[in-house]
C-alpha cells in the first residue's frame, strides 16, 4: 500500500472517530440536560430543594426537587423518595404520580422524584441502556431520562480503591461510594453522593419525618425482592402491611425482610439508627437488570419480558417467579402505590394523633387497568406556578 494511500486511510479514519465524538458528544449533553416536567398536585404548599437543607448542594446537579404536601391539619409526617437507583424507573414514577395527585386530608407527606439526580444524568456504560424511556400518557407521551444505579463519574471522580463507609468504616465496594443507597446516613465534607444523603437527613430531621419510604426495584437474580425491609422500629407495620397486600391486592406475594444490623450504609439502617423516623424500603422485580437478560432496551424496561430471565426462572436461578406476562411497568409502580398507602394507613392506624391520610392515589388494580400515563398531568395546560423540572 502506497504512503499515500495509507494518509488517505488514516485521515478518513479520524473523521469518523471525531464525527463520532460529536455526535455521542451531543447526545449525552442532551441526556444530561433534559428537563422532566412535574405539575405540581393540589396538595402541594411549597416546592423546595435538597439544597435548602444543606447549602453546599444548592444549585449542583445534585439539588433536587424537595415536593412539600400539606394538609394543615395537625398529624405525622411521611417521607417517600424515588430515584435513589433512577435505573429502577417504576420508583420515580410513583413518586410523581403522588406528587402530582395526592390529597392530604391529615398531616403531612414529603416527596424527592430524584433522590440521585446525578445518576439520572447518566447510564450504565458498556450495557447499551436506553437514554430515554416514554409513558403514554391520555394527553400524550410523556419522556423521562433512563439513569444509572451510581452517580454520574463526572460529578464523582475518582473513585477509590475500597470505599470506607462513615460513620461506622466499613469497607465496601469502591463504586458504592456513588451508590445512595450505600452511603446513609451521609457525610457533610464527603463525596457528592454522600453529601446527598447527608441533606436528606437534615431534611428527616428538620422537618420532624416519622415514617420514611424508599422505593426500589430489583433483578430477579437478587434474594432481597418483592419485599419490604425493614428497620427493627418498622418490622410490625411493614409484617402487617404484607399480610394484607398479599391477602387482599396482589397476584404475586410481597413479603418482608429484616435490616440487617451488620451491613452498614443503606436507608432502611441508617436512617432508623440516626434519627427518629422509622425506616421502610419496598423492593419490585425488575427482569430489566438481570444479567441474563436479553437485548436491553426500551421494550424490555417497560414490558418486563424477557425469553431469557424466563429460561433462568426454569433453572431455579431466580428468586421470584416470571412467565409470559413479565413484570410490565404498570404492576411495578402499582405495587408501589399500594404498599405506600397500605403502610400509610397501618401508620396511622398504630399511631393515634400523628396520621398522614393521603386519597386520590391509585392503588395496583387501578393503575394495571388505567395505565401508569393515566395519572399524569399535560404541563402544558397547567399554570406556570403550578410546573416543576426535575
Amino acid at each position: 500500500m502506497s504512503k499515500q494511500r495509507l494518509n488517505i486511510i488514516k485521515i478518513i479514519t479520524m473523521i469518523l472517530i471525531v464525527a463520532s465524538l460529536i455526535i455521542s458528544g451531543k447526545a449525552f449533553l442532551a441526556h444530561r440536560n433534559y428537563k422532566e416536567a412535574v405539575v405540581a398536585g393540589p396538595s402541594v404548599t411549597e416546592v423546595k430543594t435538597l439544597g435548602d437543607y444543606f447549602a453546599p448542594l444548592k444549585g449542583s446537579v445534585a439539588d433536587c426537587n424537595i415536593y412539600i404536601l400539606d394538609s394543615g391539619k395537625p398529624g405525622g409526617t411521611i417521607f417517600l423518595i424515588g430515584g435513589s437507583h433512577p435505573e429502577e424507573p417504576a420508583t420515580n414514577l410513583t413518586a410523581e404520580i403522588f406528587a402530582e395527585n395526592a390529597v392530604l386530608k391529615q398531616g403531612k407527606l414529603i416527596i424527592a422524584i430524584r433522590a440521585n439526580r446525578s445518576a439520572s444524568t447518566v447510564t450504565r456504560p458498556g450495557d447499551a441502556y436506553p437514554q430515554f424511556y416514554n409513558i403514554k400518557t391520555d394527553w400524550g407521551t410523556k419522556k423521562f431520562r433512563m439513569g444509572d444505579r451510581w452517580s454520574n463519574p463526572l460529578d464523582s471522580w475518582p473513585d477509590p480503591e475500597v470505599y470506607v463507609h462513615y460513620p461506622s468504616k466499613q469497607m465496601l465496594a469502591y463504586m458504592d461510594i456513588r451508590n445512595i443507597n450505600r452511603t446513609w446516613p451521609g457525610k457533610k465534607d464527603g463525596s457528592i453522593t454522600e453529601q446527598i444523603c447527608y441533606g436528606f437527613m437534615n431534611v428527616i430531621k428538620e422537618e420532624n419525618v416519622d415514617l420514611f419510604i424508599d422505593l426500589h426495584e430489583a433483578e430477579l437474580e437478587y434474594p432481597v425482592i418483592s419485599t419490604i425491609v425493614a428497620h427493627e422500629s418498622g418490622q410490625n407495620i411493614a409484617a402487617m402491611a404484607s399480610m394484607m397486600l398479599t391477602d387482599m391486592e396482589f397476584a404475586e406475594p410481597i413479603g418482608i425482610e429484616f435490616s440487617p444490623k451488620s451491613l452498614h450504609g443503606l436507608s432502611h439502617r441508617e436512617i432508623g439508627d440516626h434519627s427518629d423516623a422509622v425506616s421502610l424500603l419496598f423492593e419490585t422485580p425488575e427482569p430489566f437488570l438481570d444479567r441474563v437478560r436479553g437485548v436491553t432496551d426500551e421494550r424490555l424496561l417497560l414490558e418486563g419480558k424477557d425469553p431469557f430471565v424466563m429460561r433462568a426462572g426454569k433453572f431455579g436461578l431466580l428468586y421470584e417467579s416470571i412467565d409470559e406476562d413479565g413484570w410490565p411497568i404498570d404492576v411495578r409502580v402499582g405495587r408501589h402505590c399500594s404498599t405506600t398507602l397500605m403502610v400509610s394507613q397501618i401508620w396511622n392506624q398504630t399511631n393515634p394523633g400523628k396520621g398522614v391520610i393521603i386519597e386520590n392515589i391509585p392503588k395496583y388494580a387501578d393503575v394495571i387497568d388505567n395505565g401508569v400515563g393515566h395519572y399524569f398531568k399535560n404541563p402544558d395546560e397547567a399554570v406556570a406556578e403550578k410546573v416543576f423540572y426535575e
